[in-house]
């Protein structure tokens, strides 16, 4: 009983709390837009706080655990094999995730021959930090693949996703790509948070131009339609009709402006279970094989889907 109570409570306080966070936006976004403005930014570039605690808590599922230097701070990453002597797998988790998150895919990677490789984000899991960006995602996957050497595939699920699309278009070395429900459009998963978060429409207009001033440059270099077309090896999309939190029109965006992609569409995954499913682990080693796995997608902006 105690249990179930303390269960109940902790979520009528993290309730409290967003709605509480919404109503300052809402306010503060007419009467201190300034003040706002930073929070909502370091909002937004700042995983859950339970990351840490869900990586701490994950098996390592017999992973050697090496750290990575990188802009002078120390990367955790995770290892099973010898990717020096064997091909291997580099994986790109998601957004207030970890690198574990891989395990359930390592038996069968392992059993085909790769060695695996995946590593904490900063701010995310064992890495420390307490902010993070997509160009970010992008410079440590960069790092990491140049650490342990080219890859024989590149998986990224979600913000991974993109971060392996971006860094694959400026040099990253894998001969394949596998893309899980992959984030395609900054500017929307900004959009979504900001309508999440109540941030009227002024306060999200100068939250999308500041973060670009934080980061040097614009969304717009960050884009699917931007990177994929410049990215000539074989690509898998895998994402979920029903995925809610990254809308599955993304993945397909991959799918129709990468020349060398294929699209596979699931159902009743969502956004987080099709990372660990059997039938998508399964299809990906048979792309990994070479064989024709998924659709190819030939539309355009004036055929919102269509299929070879």
């Amino acid at each position: 009983m105690y249990p179930l109570i303390a269960k109940i409570s902790t979520t009528v306080r993290k309730v409290m709390m967003l709605y509480g966070l919404r109503l300052g936006f809402a306010v503060g976004g007419r009467i201190a837009p300034d003040a706002a403005l930073r929070r909502a930014a370091r909002l937004f570039c700042t995983p859950l706080p339970s990351t840490r605690r869900r990586a701490l808590a994950a098996p390592l599922a017999d992973a050697r655990v090496d750290e990575v230097e990188i802009d002078g701070r120390r990367i955790v990453a995770y290892v099973w094999g010898e990717p020096g002597r064997q091909p291997y797998v580099l994986f790109a988790h998601g957004w207030s995730s970890h690198g574990t998150r891989v395990a359930a895919w390592v038996p069968a990677l392992r059993e085909a021959g790769y060695a695996v490789v995946a590593f904490d984000q900063p701010a995310h899991g064992r890495s420390p930090g307490h902010l993070a960006t997509l160009p970010d995602f992008v410079r440590h996957l960069l790092a990491v693949g140049a650490h342990y050497g080219p890859a024989a595939a590149a998986i990224g699920h979600s913000l991974g996703g993109a971060a392996t699309a971006v860094a694959l278009a400026r040099g990253l070395q894998a001969g394949r790509a596998v893309l899980i429900a992959p984030a395609a459009d900054p500017v929307a998963a900004a959009e979504r948070f900001a309508g999440f978060m109540w941030i009227g429409a002024p306060l999200r207009r100068r939250m999308l131009a500041y973060f670009e001033s934080l980061i040097g440059f614009g969304f717009d270099e960050l884009q699917a339609h931007r990177n994929a077309p410049r990215i000539g090896r074989p690509a898998l999309i895998v994402h979920d009709l029903e995925d809610r939190e990254v809308p599955w029109a993304e993945g397909e965006r991959y799918a129709r402006f990468w020349p060398q992609a294929r699209l596979i569409s699931t159902r009743g995954l969502g956004h987080n279970r099709i990372a660990d499913d059997a039938t998508v682990i399964a299809a990906t080693l048979r792309f990994l094989r070479g064989e024709c796995v998924g659709e190819r997608v030939v539309s355009s902006p004036n055929l919102p889907y269509g299929i070879a």
